[in-house]
């Protein structure tokens, strides 16, 4: 995007810059006399400094908006990334509580079991 940026106005001051040019040498080949040639030069230059600066405001706004646009954007698409993030990471917390609590029981109760084997085994060996 800079680079069209930088094209267009790289066009843009090479048209006004011909223009420029090409009025200037017109002016000085044409027979009138130097005051009136000087006055027509800088009422032209003037006239071309106004584009110049009415090109400039209008480009100026015109990469405003899009820079607003792109921002509104990359905010609305930050928004949705960071919700999936978040659901997600809720999502895989609970899967891994859920089975943290389902190993966590069946440890507990073969634990238990073991526990109760260890103790039959030992009741036995008293006898």
């Amino acid at each position: 995007m800079s680079k069209k940026r930088n094209n267009a106005a790289g066009v843009l001051a090479g048209l006004l810059a011909g223009a420029a040019a090409g009025v200037v040498l017109g002016m000085l080949y044409a027979p009138e006399e130097g005051k009136e040639t000087r006055k027509k030069i800088k009422n032209k230059a003037n006239d071309l400094k106004d584009q110049a600066i009415d090109q400039y405001g209008k480009t100026t706004e015109k990469a405003k908006a899009q820079y607003q646009d792109l921002s509104e954007k990359v905010k609305d698409n930050y928004q949705t990334i960071s919700s999936q993030v978040r659901e997600t990471a809720k999502n895989v917390a609970s899967t891994v509580k859920e089975g943290y609590d389902r190993y966590k029981d069946q440890a507990v109760a073969k634990t238990a079991e073991v526990v109760k084997d260890v103790e039959t085994e030992l009741d036995g060996l008293k006898s």
